[in-house]
């Protein structure tokens, strides 16, 4: 397929519903409103393609950018060629499509987390943020999680609102994971307060730290 019968294709998948959703979180300036199944089975179709996907990425539609994500080649991927594609993130939801699909498989990631983590735009940062939390999860050898959890402390209140929810992550999983630090980051989130209130639907756990952290071991013994 070609980019304009693509975003001929993105077009006619548009979903109003999907729209009323996304508004509800801000402004939905350039996107059609494409379910993620529709994205799957298009990309599904359409296999590998780095060339279409620069382009797609280029349109800066958030659908065809989330298209684009699971087009590409992620070890063909320079780092400079990353750090580029954070700048141009329109939205979390693009930023965690980019995570998911082209950042978790690259092969140097490592090497750049701390950096994002330090850097001044939001979205950059909150990828940052996503992969230490990856770290903490998957291969805590070599964290610092005392370090981490103290520059949560300091730092997640006065986060930007999308850089707050990945340290909100991280700060949970390591109260999860780890006994020894778990009364720690339980009086950090409270501490913090952030997603005290956040509403949540019957059967769901709360985002708020203190809550999530305690559910969760809860559940797991």
């Amino acid at each position: 397929m070609t980019y304009d019968e693509v975003m001929a294709r993105l077009k006619e998948l548009g979903n109003e519903s999907v729209l009323k959703q996304e508004a509800k979180r801000g402004p939905i300036d350039n996107q059609f409103g494409v379910k993620s199944g529709d994205l799957r089975d298009l990309a599904k179709l359409i296999k590998s393609n780095p060339a279409l996907a620069a382009e797609l990425w280029k349109s800066g539609n958030v659908d065809a950018m989330i298209l684009a994500t699971q087009l590409m080649k992620p070890k063909m991927l320079s780092l400079d060629e990353l750090d580029s594609m954070l700048k141009e993130v329109p939205s979390s939801k693009v930023a965690d499509a980019l995570v998911t699909h082209v950042i978790k498989p690259h092969p140097q990631k490592d090497t750049r987390r701390e950096v994002w983590m330090d850097s001044e735009h939001d979205i950059t940062a909150r990828i940052g943020w996503s992969l230490t939390t990856e770290r903490v999860i998957k291969n805590p050898d070599g964290l610092d999680l005392t370090y981490l959890l103290d520059r949560i402390d300091q730092q997640m209140g006065d986060a930007p609102s999308v850089v707050q929810w990945t340290m909100n992550y991280c700060l949970a999983e390591i109260g999860i994971l780890f006994p020894q630090l778990r009364e720690h980051a339980i009086a950090i989130g409270a501490k913090i307060g952030a997603f005290r209130n956040y509403p949540v639907s019957k059967g769901c756990v709360s985002p708020f730290a203190p809550i999530w952290i305690q559910e969760m071991v809860k559940r797991g013994s």
